[in-house]
């Protein structure tokens, strides 16, 4: 022993969201512990108010909670000195995220926690995951209520034992629905907001992958701590390599045994060439990925141009242990030249074990020769064949002319001179028959014998084995030049494109519907989809015709991650495009992220709007509502008060309080309520022709101060435009408003302008500070800057202004002339 104090062992029971059983199951193993004789107590359990936690309680011991008052509340925390005091060989602390009362011991729980670990004491606790550290801004996004209490992931990382309480989103929806989490009036409102079934299997998830990380880092520090450097495998995963061949079936269903047989886990992968070579048909490789999926397995595609490097690259980043790979296709003769990709992946795979499995394409033709991979155009190797046949024959010719005058070492020139220049146009095959053909024409015509192809002089087979050389030579620098020419012409095309796509998503309103209009117009295809997987696969944009509703219907289908692809149909694209779709499809996404979250961002502005309103609306409304409702409390109260006698004056004048009171709060409910229609753009205006002459009149007939208004509107005006009723709203509040304001009479007038009828109400009141006519003369709440203290909510010209639009009209606000505020409101004329 050398003497120092052991360390309590801390115990966290995880969970991914309140009510799943944290609490229950740490003092189920508490009571377990109990009765093997450990000495136990409760430091703090919070039971919630649930009956069956309170039950597990019983028994057990509880130290008493310190008390402590702050903002004039008091508050319950646990006492770390009486549990220090006490030091039970067991403690339960409940909830290690909770942040503290300041004044307390510590500011955090889990700080009290780390004392009563220090000291000796084993502590139970219990944590969800969204108080997590690392995970906070994660729940908050799915969510969207912000954890103001954390715990950094080292001090739950720390724990001698972690254990995940798990239940699923449908038994705690369940359990929240029977009461067992929440009281019955929170119960509504937790399962409309953050118990939602899609929050919950995110959380499950989130601490699911949580616990899993914790596993694979425990194992890591068990191999450190024991000095362990050999491989571990810890999980079998098999790696299915195909090439998109006929002998790829054959393949996975080999490797679908052998991962059955081991308990692994199955993938699926294609390793495409960056030049496109070779290439299988989209149509095969959705065969194979829906015959992979049918397998249990994962299909993936990479695309590369070293094929070995690009296979073991996958293994070794997945932990393969086991390569399921086909045998080569080559002959021996060309295995003489490149050993293969079976070969090389079995030399540099170390410690992953390669299968080699057998199939009937072993023996098939070559995939490709030295012939067809060629990197030069069509037309350019019909001319190099043309040249082979034509330019020894030309050469044969100058040389029997000039045979008095040419020796035959210019003869061999001139054949050599053919030769290169087959091989500088036409590329390896036609400089072959070139080299060839000039070698037997040389032999024939001009090297003794002559006419015989007999060949006499081993210099003359040397010549002939040059020319040869010369020509592969010649030819391969020929097309490694065009190869590089190509890429390099690719690569200048390839960024312009991405450049471009990353202009698209970044300038227009709507990126996404562009940018799948863009690949499709580049890629020459007929129609370009982006899938989402919600449940089902989901069409969330698309461009062209009969756009494909599944990848698997794809003639090309790129995946951007599991959940969302990118399908294009139209014709069979080579692989080097895959790199470009690849980023097309990334930019896709971001295009529809940037997409919902514009939306996203609209919503919060209308939300924030929209408690704005109705914080203003609290504020507008309280004073006048309660004003005639104290009216008319006080004028029924004075009629009903037996002991108080009134003249039949007195009681006309109270009635007519109460009725004056009950007209204004009509006023005010149908200005909220007409509000109200507006915001939700419930507001449908029937338009008919109609006469401002009698709207005024309809208007005029339910105003106070209607003795007020002269009105000068001359019979002979055409009608306009317009709904009756929501006309008569109009005016009826513009009226209203000027007599409420002005400081004397209001005029109500009308005049034709241009092919408009403008009625216009006059008043010589205070007026409105300069500018303010056309922003807050009209905005809800506001009444004339707020400068008087006229009763009014300042909804009246809201209301007009919204039906007036509403039905295709305009309102302004322009000064009076020598003092005052004139409205204008306009419609067009109807033509007779």
């Amino acid at each position: 022993m050398d003497g120092r104090r052991r360390r309590g062992e801390l115990r966290i029971y995880l969970g991914a969201a309140p009510g799943v059983g944290k609490t229950f199951a740490m003092l189920g193993e508490a009571r377990r512990r109990q009765e093997r004789g450990t000495d136990v107590v409760a430091g703090f359990v919070e039971t919630h108010g649930r009956a069956k936690t309170a039950e597990l309680l019983d028994g057990l011991e509880a130290v008493p909670r310190r008390h402590m008052w702050h903002r004039g509340l008091e508050f319950e925390e646990m006492d770390v000195d009486r549990v220090l005091a006490r030091k039970p060989e067991i403690v339960i602390v409940d909830e290690l995220a909770h942040t503290n009362v300041p004044g307390s011991r510590n500011a955090k729980r889990w700080e009290d926690v780390e004392e009563l670990l220090e000291a000796g004491i084993d502590v139970l606790s219990t944590v969800n995951v969204q108080h997590l550290e690392s995970l906070n801004d994660v729940v908050e996004r799915i969510t969207g209520t912000q954890q103001h209490e954390t715990v950094p992931d080292e001090v739950v990382r720390q724990a001698d034992q972690i254990e995940l309480i798990d239940i699923t989103p449908e038994a705690l929806r369940r359990r929240l629905a029977h009461g067992n989490v929440y009281p019955a009036h929170r119960i509504d409102a937790a399962l409309g907001n953050y118990f939602r079934p899609g929050n919950l299997t995110a959380l499950r998830e989130l601490a699911l992958l949580w616990v899993a990380d914790q596993v694979d880092v425990a194992l890591q520090r068990y191999r450190v701590e024991k000095d362990i450097t050999d491989t571990w495998e810890a999980r079998e995963r098999v790696v299915v390599a195909i090439s998109g061949g006929n002998e790829s079936e054959t393949l996975i269903r080999r490797g679908s045994r052998i991962a059955a047989r081991a308990g692994a886990e199955l993938l699926v992968l294609q390793v495409l060439r960056g030049d496109g070579l070779a290439s299988a048909s989209p149509q095969s490789v959705a065969r194979y990925r829906k015959l992979a999926r049918d397998l249990g397995a994962t299909f993936h595609t990479v695309v590369g141009d070293d094929v070995p490097t690009s296979l073991l690259d996958f293994a070794r980043g997945v932990n393969a242990t086991q390569l399921v790979l086909g045998t080569s296709r080559r002959t021996r003769f060309a295995r003489l030249f490149d050993e293969g990709i079976s070969a090389s992946v079995v030399q540099r795979s170390g410690p992953i074990d390669v299968h080699m499995v057998t199939h009937g394409e072993t023996s098939g033709r070559l995939r490709a020769t030295l012939f067809t991979r060629s990197s030069l155009p069509r037309r350019r190797k019909a001319i190099g064949w043309l040249l082979a046949l034509m330019l020894p024959a030309l050469a044969t010719v100058i040389g029997a002319v000039l045979r008095q005058d040419l020796a035959v070492s210019t003869d061999v020139i001139d054949y050599f001179l053919a030769t290169i220049v087959v091989a500088l146009v036409g590329g390896l095959g036609p400089a072959l028959i070139a080299s060839v053909l000039s070698g037997l024409l040389l032999n024939y015509y001009f090297v003794p014998p002559i006419y015989s192809l007999t060949i006499a002089e081993p210099e003359n087979l040397v010549t002939l084995i040059i020319m040869v050389v010369v020509a592969i030579l010649v030819s391969l620098v020929v097309d490694r030049a065009v190869r590089r020419a190509q890429q390099a012409a690719r690569a200048r095309t390839e960024a312009a494109l991405l450049a471009s796509y990353s202009r698209t998503v970044l300038s227009h309103d709507r990126p996404l519907d562009r940018l799948l209009a863009k690949v499709k117009e580049n890629f020459g295809l007929t129609s370009v989809s982006l899938l989402e997987k919600q449940g089902e696969w989901t069409v969330v944009a698309c461009t062209g015709d009969d756009p494909c509703r599944e990848p698997g219907d794809a003639d090309v289908n790129i995946p951007v991650n599991a959940e969302v692809h990118l399908a294009l149909r139209g014709r069979t694209l080579p692989a080097a495009d895959r790199r470009v779709l690849e980023a097309a499809a990334g930019q896709a996404l971001l295009a529809l992220r940037q997409q919902r979250m514009a939306t996203q961002t609209i919503a919060a502005e209308r939300k924030a709007a929209t408690t704005e309103l109705r914080t203003a609306l609290l504020s507008a409304v309280g004073h006048d509502l309660r004003t005639p409702l104290t009216s008319i409390k006080a004028a029924a109260g004075s009629l009903r008060a037996p002991d108080l006698e009134l003249s039949e004056e007195d009681t006309a004048e109270l009635l007519a309080t109460v009725e004056e009171s009950a007209d204004r709060l009509t006023g005010l409910v149908d200005n909220l309520l007409d509000s109200s229609r507006l915001a939700t753009g419930a507001v449908e205006p029937v338009l008919l022709p109609v006469g401002y002459d009698e709207v005024v009149g309809w208007a005029l007939a339910g105003l106070d101060g209607r003795n007020q208004v002269t009105v000068a509107i001359a019979e002979h005006l055409p009608d306009v435009l317009a709904d009756a009723g929501l006309l008569e709203r109009v005016v009826a509040n513009v009226v209203d408003n000027a007599v409420r304001h002005g400081n004397s009479g209001v005029t109500v007038r009308a005049s034709t302008h241009a092919d408009q009828v403008e009625l216009r109400v006059v008043d010589h009141g205070p007026g409105v500070p300069r500018g303010a006519e056309d922003t807050s003369l009209f905005t809800p709440f506001q009444r004339l800057g707020d400068r008087d203290a006229t009763p009014g909510v300042g909804l009246g010209l809201s209301v007009a202004k919204g039906f007036t639009e509403a039905m295709g009209g305009t309102i302004r606000a322009e000064d009076t002339p020598g003092g005052g505020l004139t409205v204008v409101i306009s419609f067009p004329a109807e033509h007779r």
